[in-house]
């Protein structure tokens, strides 16, 4: 007989090398300070394909950090971008990207070839994930002979077996059974901070698909001041926004998870007046966070992210008409938005990213959520972690699936009828 793992022990038995006691700020939640971070995955840059980290930062009027790696061989993209409230920050940020993306690709699991039916029979506990089938591709059969690899559910404390491909990236594949994404996917140097960010991640893009199937009035409502935090190092993000010309809005799109969840809308000052504006000219950054302050840091600095994304021209998978569409009204519209003091201010949390994921859980078991499963992707040799996160209940965002939306979206949609 088989005893889960206490989540305790689910973490510590795939921690890499332990993080300092030292945090980088507050405004930072990592075991260790970016330099330390990045003294220890230097030397595993070029042996997961990453030959170049550049600073973008520059080609924008705005100056908020962003920067660049490229990994030429890569089974996914080819770039990675990375942001954050300094230059080291966003460096890490896009080294990090970089190497939880090629791990993704080949990741260390160990996996059994067999059905659902046979490891159903052995008193294991199963998910197909039907929610991420790849559009086109058939459901995956109760008889069918598959990959399967062990995750943890962080809510029932159980093992889980779910399909190698669901969690794996590697768009070399042809014609994949599984819509290939890195959402969930995140690093960290503990296991504990890469899973809370893939958590967080998942909780995000929940949010922004229920807020953006809202009606008009309720995006409109939910328009929150940046001022309202009295915070510095915010003030200084909205202070550069200003000083280049454009116009931020930002939107307290928190679901019924309760987890703080921000949109952040970046655009050009006189939007209201133009008579057309691009997409591109317009770039959407969402964060998610135990601290309202965190989670709107976060849709700012991503916002700004995208900007450089489409100045650079480097990323390898945005679509050419990306860059001569225009933007929709439902987005333009939000710009009209009044902001109001925000309701949701910090609160003393819990400090380091074990006692915030263990927040976070909660959160989710209170909000009626069944099951979030984590993989371990990542050697426990290497001095940084990743995650594969999976919470089958949770919207997903757009993609190549044979299902678009969930029993959430399709609830909320009905009930706005």
């Amino acid at each position: 007989m088989t005893v889960d793992p206490s989540p305790a022990e689910f973490l510590a038995g795939h921690s890499g090398r332990k993080a300092s006691a030292l945090a980088a700020s507050p405004y930072s939640d990592r075991a260790c300070s970016a330099g330390e971070t990045f003294r220890r995955i230097e030397p595993c840059l070029l042996a997961h394909g990453v030959t170049r980290l550049a600073r973008l930062t520059g080609l924008d009027r705005l100056g908020i950090p962003v920067w660049q790696a490229i990994s030429p061989n890569a089974r996914s993209i080819v770039v990675h971008n990375g942001k954050g409230v300094t230059d080291l920050d966003a460096k890490v940020s896009a080294a990090m990207e970089a190497l939880e993306r090629a791990t993704a690709s080949t990741p260390a699991l160990e996996t059994v070839n067999t059905s659902c039916e046979r490891l159903m029979a052995d008193g294991r506990r199963t998910d197909t994930l039907p929610q991420l089938i790849a559009g086109g591709q058939a459901d995956i059969a109760d008889d069918e002979d598959i990959a399967w690899a062990e995750g943890h559910d962080l809510i029932s404390g159980e093992a889980v077996w779910i399909p190698v491909e669901a969690v794996a990236l590697d768009r070399t594949i042809r014609v994949a059974r599984f819509w290939q994404s890195s959402d969930g996917l995140a690093s960290g140097n503990t296991f504990a901070e890469a899973i809370l960010h893939g958590v967080l991640e998942r909780i995000e893009r929940d949010a922004v698909v229920l807020w953006d199937i809202s009606t008009l009035k309720q995006r409109m409502d939910a328009c929150i001041d940046p001022a309202s935090f009295h915070d510095p190092v915010l003030n200084e993000l909205t202070a550069r926004i200003d000083s280049a010309g454009l116009t931020l809005r930002l939107f307290d799109i928190t679901s019924d998870i309760g987890i703080p969840a921000v949109t952040a809308l970046l655009g050009p000052s006189d939007i209201a007046a133009a008579r057309r504006v691009r997409y591109l000219d317009v770039t959407v950054g969402s964060g998610a966070h135990p601290s309202p302050l965190r989670a709107v840091i976060r849709a700012v600095t991503e916002a700004a992210q995208s900007r450089l994304t489409f100045i650079s021209g480097g990323r390898d998978d945005i679509e050419p008409e990306t860059f001569t569409r225009e933007l929709p009204d439902s987005i333009r519209s939000c710009f009209d938005a009044a902001p109001k003091p925000a309701s949701r201010l910090d609160a003393p949390l819990p400090k380091g990213a074990e006692a915030l994921l263990e927040l976070t859980i909660d959160h989710m078991r209170h909000a009626g959520i069944a099951s979030a499963i984590a993989l371990p992707l990542a050697h426990t040799s290497l001095p940084f972690s990743v995650a594969k996160i999976v919470i089958p209940e949770l919207e997903n965002p757009p993609g190549n699936r044979k299902r678009r939306y969930g029993h959430r979206a399709l609830s909320k949609s009905l009930h706005l009828l």
